[in-house]
């Protein structure tokens, strides 16, 4: 009984080992498209550096008059904000 019990056991193993496919031959190409990566690099933008920085102190005073200092570290920017400000909010009369 025992050694009927183990050969059909056999019988089972080799039966579920022959249903395994076999992996393909290496030397054979089959016609499975390899699939492409492309690899784009992105465009490295050269951002314009930030113009210098203007810090501005505005002031109302009781008659609804502005006025304002400026501080910075270029002249010529420091004097492109106040033109624009004086045009925006009608402020001092230049000197």
């Amino acid at each position: 009984m025992k050694k009927i019990l183990v050969v059909f056991m056999l019988l089972v193993f080799s039966a579920i080992a022959c249903e395994k496919k076999s992996p393909p031959p290496e030397g054979k190409s089959e016609n499975r498209s390899i699939p492409r990566v492309v690899v784009e690099r992105e465009k490295v933008e050269k951002e314009q550096p930030l113009p210098p920085e203007v810090k501005i102190k505005l002031k109302k005073d009781g008659k609804d008059n502005y006025s304002w200092e400026l501080a910075g570290s270029d002249v010529d920017q420091i004097l492109k904000v106040n033109e624009k400000l004086r045009k925006q909010l009608g402020g001092e009369k230049p000197r």
